[in-house]
């Protein structure tokens, strides 16, 4: 059930971390992007049409660049449920602020918020204002054009694109001026 957080005076003295969550729907079917030829060339790339996917769950802190992704096979409210208690668990100290769109499993009554996060719903329809979106761009650029057999190929390739992410990299897609101007007068800094 999703409740309003109260702060108490316990919750005063620990950090509050501002976090940009999405999920994002990763598949067999050819990502679509830019190709080089000559002028008046028209470019051609090769297609599979295969419907089999999984899901990234994923949360960044545009502040640090820090991030927290999983990997799901739905994109439901009991995935994003284990998803939010992985989260709170990992970081227990902090109160966690996490930005969503308004996904209907974001909403379900029968979610439960742990203790330590704090939902904040962004307007309908605006990815754009949602940093995250970029970096699943990054991810997905490296795979443009690309045919992959089966999941596990799609898994292993998507997971080598994650692991050359660090902090730094996170910071430099994630880091928008008006979000960090933001944040530090608000004092999360």
């Amino acid at each position: 059930m999703i409740k309003k957080h109260v702060i108490s005076p316990l919750d005063k003295h620990r950090r509050i971390r501002y976090w940009c969550g999405d999920e994002s729907r990763v598949g067999l079917k050819t990502e679509l992007g830019r190709l080089i030829t000559l002028r008046g060339v028209k470019p051609l790339g090769k297609m599979q049409w295969k419907r089999e996917n999984f899901y990234l769950y994923g949360l960044v802190e545009p502040l640090s660049g820090e991030y927290y992704i999983w990997e799901f096979s739905h994109l439901n409210t009991i995935c994003f449920q284990i998803f939010l208690e992985q989260f709170a668990t990992t970081y227990p100290e902090d109160i966690h602020v996490i930005q969503l769109d308004n996904g209907a499993f974001h909403l379900s009554q029968t979610l439960v918020i742990p203790e330590n996060i704090i939902l904040l719903f962004q307007p309908p329809h605006t990815p754009q204002v949602n940093p995250i979106e970029r970096l699943w761009e990054e991810v997905k650029r490296h795979l443009s054009w690309e045919c992959f057999g089966t999941l596990d190929e799609l898994r292993t390739a998507i997971w080598q694109q994650l692991d050359k992410l660090n902090t730094s990299i996170v910071a430099s897609i994630t880091g928008w001026g008006f979000i960090l101007d933001a944040l530090f007068a608000s004092n999360f800094s």
